[in-house]
């Protein structure tokens, strides 16, 4: 007995209840409008940003527009990934498309990689031939790009904590603020005391950040993409809990992943007393069902009931238990006799 079962927006019945849990997801449109208005002012910082660096000659200020390119470009594949993952579940995507948004989320944190080698290599070059750095332009591009990637930072924040996708973008502007702390470090330093190479020190510390915030993010995108269990899920506990439930005897084939980033799925098959007749079994999976939802936050939910056969097997007339060839010469001897 094999049901999928999900929580409808009406009360379910007895069969229909155990595809319980909630899907927690962004309104679609409140996202777009919040990339969008993010993307209006990166790009507007990054053109500030590379006129500025390259009037000042500081490699971390144009280092930190290239990183900026780099977001810029990242929130556009944000921005396609909303509309494609919009897309309804139709022919061979039985899923949907969400997951476009957790390829992009991956594309995103190889990119910070990319731009924090680049930038390192920058830097190495740039101790070995420093240039002169003009402070105060520096310090005034740096300033502009603190104040502008604290706004993005408080539009992505709250709707970054359930959204793998908009974690990336997030991720990507909390870099982006770092390093501007960065810059207006070195920026005043070389300002007052004339310290060229504190650009390059600059730089390689935006790469540092860079590195840090694009390796869990590349983590976490593989293992949904590879089908992990979720990190806060531990399948130990899931299957000890449901083996809590009295009629259960065994808990065999239990999958547990991610399709998206906030949407769990499981499948278990469940080996059950034989004695149970369709009505148990009907409130068994309801109150598994309840329990896996509320207990571990599950939204799809698929269970299979398999009921135990009695381990005696039936006794069989001896006629079918011996061969042919003893049951003819067993008959020819008495014959004989």
């Amino acid at each position: 007995m094999t049901l999928t079962v999900d929580r409808p927006t009406r009360k379910p019945s007895a069969l229909r209840s155990c595809y319980c849990g909630y899907l927690h997801s962004e309104n679609p449109r409140q996202k777009v409008q919040t990339v969008s208005l993010a993307l209006v002012l990166l790009s507007s910082l990054f053109a500030t940003e590379l006129i500025v660096g390259a009037f000042s000659h500081s490699l971390s200020l144009l280092a930190d527009a290239g990183h900026l390119f780099a977001d810029i470009a990242a929130l556009g594949m944000t921005l396609i990934a909303v509309w494609i993952a919009q897309r309804p579940a139709t022919g061979r995507s039985t899923f949907g498309h969400k997951r476009v948004e957790i390829l992009a989320a991956l594309l995103n944190g190889l990119s910070l990689l990319a731009i924090a080698a680049f930038v390192i290599w920058e830097s190495v070059n740039r101790f070995h031939a420093p240039q002169t750095v003009l402070g105060l332009p520096m310090l005034i591009g740096a300033t502009i790009g603190l104040g502008v990637n604290s706004l993005n930072l408080m539009l992505l924040h709250q709707r970054s904590q359930n959204d793998l996708n908009l974690k990336a973008a997030f991720l990507h502007v909390l870099a982006d603020a770092a390093s501007s702390v960065g810059v207006i470090a070195a920026s005043l330093t070389i300002y007052f005391w004339h310290w060229m190479w504190m650009d390059a020190t600059a730089s390689l510390l935006v790469a540092g950040l860079t590195s840090l915030s694009a390796l869990p993010l590349i983590k976490e995108s593989l293992e949904i993409l590879l089908e992990y269990a979720p990190s806060s899920i531990d399948p130990t506990d899931v299957e000890t809990s449901l083996m809590t439930f009295e009629p259960v005897t065994q808990v065999d084939h239990l999958r547990i992943w991610s399709i998206t980033s906030g949407h769990v799925a499981l499948n278990v098959h469940l080996h059950v007393l034989p004695e149970l007749d369709n009505h148990d079994r009907d409130c068994l999976l309801e109150r598994i069902s309840s329990h896996l939802s509320q207990q571990f936050l599950i939204q799809e939910i698929t269970l299979q009931i398999i009921s135990e056969q009695s381990s005696e097997k039936p006794k069989l007339h001896p006629f079918f238990t011996q061969s042919l060839t003893s049951h003819v010469l067993g008959k020819t001897r008495s014959l004989a006799n």
